[in-house]
């Protein structure tokens, strides 16, 4: 089963997510990610069984943005 990874970002618009698409579709492959630019915090999803926080953090940079994994908070 694929992990979800989450990502706060600073994608914020149709002309940035195309900016990440070639990057992120070569690392997850294409209907793997999603960014959320309706929310302010511009939520990226990736869904991988292989890759982790680092691998989207650098390709997301390469693209030129930036990007921090969501903390969950903790239960109490």
């Amino acid at each position: 089963m694929k992990k979800e990874l989450k990502f706060n970002t600073n994608i914020k618009c149709m002309g940035c997510v195309a900016q990440v698409t070639s990057e992120l579709n070569e690392l997850a492959g294409a209907e793997q990610w999603e960014v959320d630019i309706t929310t302010p915090s511009k939520v990226l999803t990736v869904k991988s069984d292989t890759l982790d926080h680092a691998d989207i953090i650098a390709a997301v940079a390469k693209a030129g943005f930036s990007a921090a994994p969501v903390v969950d908070p903790v239960p109490q």
